[in-house]
């Protein structure tokens, strides 16, 4: 799916070890149209930090992992309560104007077929996407996203590629993956994120659908910040990962140098590429 020489980016990406694609046990199906998910949990309330007041949400659902080239097949962006409970929830199932190959579809479980015959035309599902999302951001409302620069790059050159203004610079965002990895460095194992919500005790049923990926990534940053007793502010914490990331790409380049794999070109942007 993604070129050759390229590090895999997939949606919950592990810096560790190349991710199995694996089949996901149950697909929920996504709704070619907007939807409200009504609160399912009942959970005492986290409000610490970074995640004490409304929670974005937001995942994507792809033709492949090649941020530049792959297209958007599903997405959903969400606000969660301190509690972890969904408030409100927006899905989309789009028509990506091309071939959806049998890798991705056994990722996600939807077909080209299905995608063109319920999906929405990607250039309305990837405006609607990065209106709601700029929404979030105007109103002070930081955004989960697992392995953030995958989805907001891949929905910026979704943007250029249909018209669409692209958010350049998204903020406050949080990334699990990154702050996983600062905050237990040397937890072994994989980071997928599948891996990490049990690691946390956060349910997630379906993955690799874009709803029950978004809310399960939010309530794990919700559940690393009480863990850890993170008392930043979103801003500040946007800020601090930024510096991590590119430090946590940095030691993967040092690893593959030490076991001879040259050509790795490790890009520490972050939140978009």
């Amino acid at each position: 799916m993604g070129a050759c020489d390229e590090l895999p980016l997939w949606d919950d990406d592990t810096w560790d070890e190349p991710a199995p694609v694996e089949v996901a046990a149950s697909i929920a199906e996504p709704a070619a149209v907007e939807s409200v998910v009504v609160a399912e949990i009942t959970a005492e309330p986290v409000a610490l930090g970074p995640c004490a007041g409304p929670l974005g949400v937001f995942d994507l659902e792809t033709t492949g992992i090649d941020v530049r080239s792959d297209r958007i097949v599903s997405a959903h962006v969400g606000v969660l309560d301190a509690s972890g409970a969904v408030i409100d929830a927006r899905t989309w199932l789009a028509d990506p104007g091309v071939e959806i190959p049998a890798g991705a579809t056994a990722v996600h479980g939807i077909t080209t077929e299905r995608a063109r015959t319920e999906g929405r035309p990607a250039p309305e599902v990837v405006a609607e996407v990065t209106a709601t999302l700029r929404d979030l951001f105007a109103a002070g409302i930081p955004v989960v996203a697992y392995n953030a620069p995958f989805d907001f790059s891949l929905l910026k050159y979704e943007s250029l590629r249909h018209g669409v203004v692209p958010i350049d610079a998204p903020s406050p965002v949080i990334d699990p993956l990154v702050v996983d990895k600062t905050y237990d460095r040397y937890r072994r194992g994989k980071r997928t994120l599948e891996v990490v919500a049990a690691h946390y005790s956060v349910t997630l049923e379906g993955a690799h659908d874009a709803a029950a990926d978004a809310i399960a990534a939010g309530r794990v940053a919700q559940a690393i910040a009480a863990r850890f007793d993170l008392d930043v502010s979103a801003d500040d914490l946007h800020t601090q990962q930024i510096a991590w990331a590119r430090a946590q790409a940095e030691s993967l380049s040092e690893y593959f140098v030490r076991i001879g794999r040259l050509d790795a070109d490790v890009d520490g942007s972050w939140p978009i590429r």
